[in-house]
């Protein structure tokens, strides 16, 4: 059953949704664990909307402790097709600038210590992952952003965004190496969420916040707590206008998305001779598949 078709993960900073009205919390279960935290379902204009806090409305989970798969398997029991996923990176070029946004299109996944697919244990499944973003939701995002005309805020539709292990920041010698690759961004959360979206065929699209240059930046060690943090506060701001102007356009008219068939052809195993314990743990991601 469909309770809502937009899921919104927020990162550092936006730990709730102000403007979301009849709202009520629920406890998803999986066969994962417990998410982050008790998902805030509400609405948004016409759409019903379901909001995680990524770290926990507390901030108390680490990045590697954030429960991947619980999270991205809850948005797939309540029924979210959509999934925004608002993030606080740093910038590794000098025209992202603290306040901008970013809409990757790439990933680098530089994570050692994440379990970052649903399968195993019997079923093999391969997902296509060349284009990680949903590319029409990423447009209806940007298209959000362009709208609102957002003081301060300069829009970068595209570019890569690395994923590292944390919870401690890059040497010098990483960041220079990140930038030489031409990555944009860099922050520590996105993958392997954005690959167990898209097993989950659910359509996956991040908004980059920039809080601040990367350590690459000559002016880097003037950088303070209380400016980064100052930082998080205002693109949380920003990032709640974005997210209700996408919200109501995807309301109006939502994109189709490769993502919604992304198990077609990636199951390789015989479903009829899986594990039944598998079957029935996947149960959920393989139903019209069985």
């Amino acid at each position: 059953m469909t309770v809502a078709r937009v899921g919104i993960i927020g990162g550092s900073g936006l730990y709730k949704m102000d403007s979301l009205e009849n709202v009520e919390e629920v406890e998803v279960s999986t066969p994962f664990g417990a998410p982050s935290d008790a998902i805030i379902l509400g609405s948004l204009g016409n759409m019903r909307v379901a909001f995680l806090a990524r770290h926990g409305r507390n901030h108390t989970l680490l990045p590697g402790e954030i429960p991947f798969r619980a999270n991205i398997y809850a948005m797939k029991k309540l029924g979210v097709e959509y999934l925004i996923s608002a993030s606080a990176v740093g910038s590794l070029q000098a025209e992202a600038k603290p306040l901008d946004m970013v809409i990757p299109d790439q990933f680098i996944d530089r994570t050692r210590n994440r379990v970052s697919t649903f399968f195993g244990e019997g079923i093999v499944a391969h997902i296509a992952f060349g284009e990680p973003i949903c590319k029409n939701l990423a447009r209806v995002l940007g298209e959000a952003i362009a709208a609102l005309n957002l003081p301060d805020v300069t829009l970068h539709e595209g570019g890569t965004y690395v994923c590292m292990e944390g919870p401690a920041f890059s040497t010098k010698a990483e960041s220079h190496l990140y930038r030489s690759w031409g990555a944009k961004v860099i922050g520590m959360t996105n993958l392997p969420e954005a690959k167990l979206a898209r097993e989950a065929e659910i359509a996956y699209a991040t908004l980059a916040l920039v809080t601040d240059y990367d350590c690459w930046h000559p002016d880097h060690d003037s950088v303070t707590v209380d400016m980064v943090v100052a930082n998080l506060h205002k693109n949380a701001v920003n990032a709640q206008e974005v997210i209700k102007q996408t919200v109501k356009r995807l309301g109006e008219n939502p994109p189709v998305s490769d993502a919604h068939s992304a198990l077609k052809y990636a199951i390789l195993t015989r479903l009829d001779v899986a594990p039944v314990e598998t079957r029935e743990k996947l149960g959920l991601l393989l139903q019209k598949y069985l």
